[in-house]
């Protein structure tokens, strides 16, 4: 694979209903919030990658200009595909428009944990996956007792056989955390997905799985960014 057949790619959009400003807004003391803070560790990557931030929010686009980096290119996003309405089937079939052939890496700004390092294990096992695999996405594994209130009963259980066994005995499910996807641009034209017909699940532990999704969440992740770097 050459190093031109790989794209990172950075979404962000204005107008975010609940986390106001949540990808620019300072964060834990960083001028330029969490996007600031993504594409430094994409640059730490010290990779030959461009970098393609779509968005239609000019404070990213004054963010992403900041760096003055030639890996960066700012492409700017038309209003209908960056609504909360917006289909992503529309957005994701918009990305082949922008990024013709080779492999996207879809990152998220708001997945703040997500280590330089993460990333290059992730492309190096997304470069050699076996045959029976054709993208990758991060994931959470859920080990607990989850209970569906429509039937009444744990679906990752019989609990005719045994009431409560041991958790890790139960089977284990995984949940999409959205830190990041690796796919092919062939994939996405065949499949209209950012995910092939047999993705690898790529597991991250649930720090680097931490996703900013409210408010709440902005003011935990900064308490623990701080605890961890000492600012």
């Amino acid at each position: 694979m050459e190093n031109q057949d790989i794209v990172f790619f950075l979404p962000t959009r204005k107008g975010s209903e609940r986390v106001l400003q949540k990808n620019t807004r300072d964060f834990a003391g960083i001028s330029g919030g969490i996007l600031h803070l993504k594409l430094q560790q994409l640059l730490d990557l010290d990779l030959p990658y461009p970098i393609v931030v779509s968005t239609n929010d000019e404070a990213t686009i004054a963010v992403a200009a900041s760096f003055n980096s030639p890996r960066i290119h700012i492409v700017e996003r038309p209003d209908y595909l960056c609504q909360s309405a917006t289909n992503i089937t529309d957005f994701i079939n918009y990305i082949p428009t922008i990024i013709p052939q080779g492999h996207v890496f879809w990152v998220h700004a708001t997945a703040p944990f997500v280590t330089s390092e993460t990333y290059l294990r992730a492309l190096e096992l997304y470069k050699n996956l076996p045959p029976q695999y054709d993208s990758l996405f991060s994931v959470n594994k859920i080990q607990q007792f989850l209970w569906d209130p429509e039937t009444n009963r744990c679906i990752n259980h019989d609990r005719s056989v045994l009431k409560w066994p041991r958790t890790q005995d139960l089977k284990p499910l995984f949940e999409i955390n959205h830190a990041f996807y690796i796919n092919s641009i062939a994939n996405y034209k065949t499949y209209e997905d950012r995910i092939g017909n047999a993705p690898y699940y790529f597991e991250l532990n649930k720090l680097e799985a931490f996703d900013i999704d409210w408010d709440d969440d902005f003011k935990v992740a900064e308490h623990i960014y701080r605890s961890l770097h000492g600012v």
